[in-house]
């Protein structure tokens, strides 16, 4: 399949993603999912927008990563800077700066693994990994990996914005 053919599936009441040609269906997200990506997109949102920094999008606008055969992921939440901000009605061309991905309890972490590699060869600049259930987020960077404790911030790319482990999870 490509990604302009995915475009074209009729609303049925599921998300899907496109994986090197193939239809992924994604299950309607949980609750407890829905509520931190909410928390993530709206903090990060109101940090943006008052700044004129770029776009956040929300778990239902596609990106299109590869091509031939064509990859169409869409994260939880995301950033793109102004300067890379397109308007069209199809797939965002390439990759977001920032990939936020939220797990629920039925993802299997090589699926994630294998998203994260995907966004990152693409050219995001940082996949945020968020686990409600273990109250655990990871950064994952061309450079590396770390581990937060305290808090998500990502000052290279978004100097200022800070949301703490305490008000996501609570």
């Amino acid at each position: 399949m490509t990604a302009d053919e995915l475009l074209q599936l009729p609303d049925d009441g599921w998300r899907y993603e496109l994986v090197e040609g193939e239809l992924r269906k994604i299950s309607p997200a949980g609750v407890e999912h829905g509520y931190v990506a909410g928390k993530i997109a709206i903090s990060l949102g109101s940090f943006v927008y008052g700044r004129k920094l770029g776009r956040v999008y929300p778990a239902d606008v596609g990106f299109q990563l590869g091509r031939d055969p064509d990859t169409v992921r869409a994260p939880d939440a995301s950033f793109v800077r102004a300067a890379r901000v397109t308007k069209t009605s199809k797939y965002f061309e390439g990759a977001p700066d920032v990939v936020f991905e939220v797990v629920s309890p039925n993802d299997r972490y090589s699926e994630i693994e294998a998203k994260t590699r995907e966004y990152l060869r693409a050219g995001t600049l940082a996949v945020v990994i968020v686990d409600p259930q273990t109250r655990a987020v990871r950064i994952h960077r061309p450079a590396g990996t770390t581990d937060i404790t305290d808090a998500i911030e990502l000052p290279d790319i978004l100097a200022g914005w800070k949301l703490p482990l305490t008000e996501l999870f609570n």
